[in-house]
């Protein structure tokens, strides 16, 4: 089968990379006396701010499986399966060590901050949880499309279920995964359900790219599957409760952050595909290329990885709009031009972690 490649993709990491570099610096640095949500420019950051998440794991599970599904079709997915494993145990691994304190650890300060889950640890079993469901449908791309979008929506049907959830009784380590009581950031429920929702979306540009007016008519099926689950899916859910009297569905739909943020990503992903053909060979695709690398970098600037110094050592919580708005600015800028001066691709990082990982073996 003839497979496209889907040149949107990366522009779509790259947008939310950036959104990401400039959410956090804002979130972090900005003084909290300016945080008036009445105020229109406000509403609008913290929007983009709202949908950079999800879209990260929406398109990590589209690209991801996407790639596989065309390995596959040259039969060689094996070792695409390898490679996944792989990636999302480097990128929990990462996500850990981002967290290492050297100077703390020097001092003798050893707390559980290191074992708190953020966004890498989350996407790495993200990763690990797709290729199971691969694994186990692999000869039957339907029932593989279908799993992914029941799983999807359980993720963020039974949110209520699981939103408080206690584990006080067992290890920090493996709680941490399932809740924010100990300060995780992200948790694999229901951040997963994005993943899940993107590896669907696989699925369907695998099987139909090829065809004609499938731009077109993928682009507006964003924009309406978009609108209506912003507009429509607390309505569908109150709908569904009283035809069934299952409290869960009206549980989720007074809470209906998770199918509405879903639908904000279907958006997006309907703007960077219709205008996929003026982004071949563009900054912001090159850009999408190294988003591992720019998260790497920021995190260490602003949190101060390993050495405890970053700026929010510095400046936590006290620049004024002005500032912080050309920080982030010149932050953008700056953590771009180390990630394409000195440090090459995502595949790069990949390659010299395995090669370290060799030579430690031998």
């Amino acid at each position: 089968m003839k497979t496209n490649r889907l040149f949107f993709i990366d522009a779509v990491r790259a947008f939310a990379i950036l959104m990401m570099l400039q959410g956090h610096f804002i979130d972090t640095l900005l003084d909290p006396i300016y945080r008036d949500k009445s105020n229109m420019i406000f509403q609008i950051w913290s929007y983009f701010r709202g949908i950079t998440a999800p879209t990260f794991f929406a398109i990590s599970g589209l690209v991801f499986l996407y790639l596989l599904l065309r390995a596959k079709a040259k039969g060689d997915d094996q070792p695409r399966i390898k490679k996944g494993l792989y990636r999302g145990l480097l990128l929990i691994g990462i996500g850990y060590a981002l967290r290492v304190d050297i100077f703390g650890w020097l001092r003798g300060d050893f707390n559980t901050y290191i074992f708190v889950i953020d966004v890498l640890q989350c996407i790495g079993l993200s990763l690990i949880l797709l290729i199971g469901c691969y694994v186990l449908l692999r000869k039957h791309l339907q029932l593989l499309s279908l799993l992914l979008l029941v799983l999807g929506c359980l993720c963020f049907l039974t949110e209520p279920l699981y939103r408080t959830l206690d584990l006080h009784h067992i290890p920090k380590f493996f709680a941490n995964y399932m809740t924010k009581a100990n300060g995780s950031v992200f948790t694999i429920l229901p951040w997963f359900g994005f993943t899940a929702f993107g590896g669907f979306l696989a699925t369907v540009f695998f099987s139909h790219a090829h065809k004609n007016k499938f731009r077109l008519i993928t682009v507006l099926s964003f924009f309406i599957s978009g609108i209506l689950l912003i507009e429509c899916s607390s309505w569908f859910l109150m709908k569904l409760y009283y035809w069934t009297d299952i409290a869960l569905f009206k549980s989720s739909a007074y809470y209906n952050y998770l199918f509405t943020r879903f639908g904000n990503v279907l958006l997006l992903f309907g703007v960077f595909y219709a205008a996929e053909p003026f982004l071949k060979g563009s900054l912001i695709g090159k850009i999408g290329q190294k988003t591992l690398s720019i998260y790497v970098i920021h995190f260490i600037i602003i949190f101060g990885s390993f050495t405890g110094l970053g700026l929010k050592h510095f400046f936590a919580k006290s620049l004024n709009p002005t500032e912080a708005i050309l920080g982030a600015i010149a932050f953008m800028i700056v953590v771009c031009l180390i990630a394409f001066h000195y440090v090459k691709t995502n595949a790069f990082i990949y390659k010299n972690v395995r090669k370290l990982i060799r030579k430690i073996k031998n």
